[in-house]
């Protein structure tokens, strides 16, 4: 009788030093896992700003198609003709005869009037575009990078969760055994406790498995070697977000780079229509030139020449079809690529609201509620009202709602980071 009072001291004794144990993950209170160093999203996005091959090999094509606006406004290069009419060896002039001379001349083609303006103004358009295509290259890395910064914080608090847990069912074990010894429980008590074990071990796997992912998409982002170690992700502020769906709808609409490259390539194209309509009108040709000759004064000559469509049904009809086509076909792709936006920003935005609100509903509700079960399980357990199974059905509960939580939360901002490509807006800061 004794032997079982104390042994009823002890348990009690136990769950009053375990009860600060169960409150360590209640939304706010995890100590990280052992890494070198702490991160923060904005280092990682001043890295791949700085580092990632896709965004620099985009703004040098943009460089490139803006630094080639001039040339395609630019006349055609001048002809040098140099001419002798004489003897061939040596080259001489032929002395009294007026048919021999060295000429020298230049020509310069000079297209019909509007050509010129309008090839420019499709490089500056086409310019304009890849300056919006490398601005949605930025917005996708950036984007994709905060979706693995996420990824890597929701592993992180999973993995302390699930060490934290493992902690507690060893110690639920350890009591299940010390009862068992005495006869006040059944081994399957024990049992079940270590089953539970085995299960958060394997789920630690897993996200270790899961850690070296998203670590690996990280360094791949910033163009660093693979194994380079990340560290632990900081903890952040969690956004704000205030737009409803009509708001972000015009947002994309207005700023969405992916749009304004379908833009851009309607300009092109209606330009190209345009052009391809003046192919019909000749281009023209300048020429001066000078006849030296022996013994005979010197000739100047001028020549104007011009190019005749003669047979447009052949080649200027046929690119004018072809430029309505293509013109066609840019603005059936800027349709498409409105409705493909569009439909996207709805479903990042569903995904953000749903995500907000189920966060808000385990950090401020369920896990509370949980946490409290979990200690009620536990005084109830100490008096012998409810049996060890229901305390690690309570135990395990509360794992599974702040594992939740933190889901909900890293799926709210990854929809917020899949939104910015979108609207062209920063939603994260």
């Amino acid at each position: 009788m004794l032997r079982q009072n104390l042994i009823r001291l002890f348990v009690l004794w136990f769950f009053c030093m375990l009860a600060p144990i169960c409150v360590f993950s209640q939304v706010t209170g995890e100590q990280g896992l052992p890494d070198s160093k702490e991160i923060t999203l904005e280092d990682l996005l001043k890295a791949a700003a700085e580092n990632n091959p896709e965004i620099k090999s985009s703004a040098q094509t943009a460089a490139a198609s803006k630094a080639m606006i001039p040339a395609a406004g630019a006349l055609p290069d001048p002809t040098v003709k140099f001419e002798t009419m004489g003897n061939l060896i040596p080259p001489t002039l032929m002395k009294g005869d007026p048919s021999s001379a060295r000429t020298y001349g230049v020509e310069q083609e000079i297209p019909f009037p509007g050509k010129l303006g309008l090839k420019e103004n499709i490089a500056s358009v086409e310019a304009e575009g890849r300056q919006w295509s490398h601005e949605l290259v930025h917005l996708k890395v950036m984007s994709e990078l905060k979706q693995a910064f996420f990824d890597l914080y929701l592993i992180h608090k999973s993995m302390n969760i699930l060490l934290k847990n493992e902690e507690l069912l060893k110690n639920f074990e350890d009591i299940a055994e010390s009862r068992y010894k005495v006869g006040q429980t059944t081994q399957q008590d024990v049992l079940k406790a270590q089953v539970e074990i085995s299960k958060v071990l394997d789920r630690l796997l897993v996200q270790g498995q899961k850690k070296r992912i998203a670590e690996a998409k990280i360094n791949n982002l910033l163009y660093r070697p693979a194994e380079t170690p990340v560290g632990k992700p900081a903890e952040f502020k969690k956004t704000e977000f205030a737009y409803s769906l009509e708001e972000l709808t015009q947002l994309a609409q207005g700023n969405s780079p992916a749009l304004k490259v379908s833009e851009s390539e309607i300009s092109s194209r209606e330009q190209g229509v345009e052009l391809a309509g003046k192919e019909f009108y000749p281009d023209f040709a300048l020429g001066f030139a000078y006849a030296e000759r022996d013994q005979n004064p010197g000739m100047y000559g001028l020549m104007m020449s011009a190019k005749l469509p003669l047979y447009f049904w052949r080649k200027q009809q046929p690119e004018l079809d072809a430029a309505r086509l293509n013109l066609s076909s840019a603005r059936s792709m800027r349709e498409s690529t409105s409705s493909t936006v569009l439909y996207q920003v709805k479903e990042a935005y569903t995904m953000a609201t749903t995500s907000e609100k189920l966060a808000n509903l385990y950090g401020s509700a369920i896990v509370p509620q949980s946490n409290l079960a979990l200690n009620s399980a536990i005084a109830n357990y100490q008096v012998g009202k409810i049996d060890f199974l229901q305390l690690i059905d309570a135990s395990m509960s509360l794992l599974e709602y702040q594992l939740k939580y933190y889901e909900s939360m890293v799926e709210f901002h990854k929809a917020l980071a899949r939104l910015e490509p979108l609207v062209g807006v920063d939603l994260i800061k």
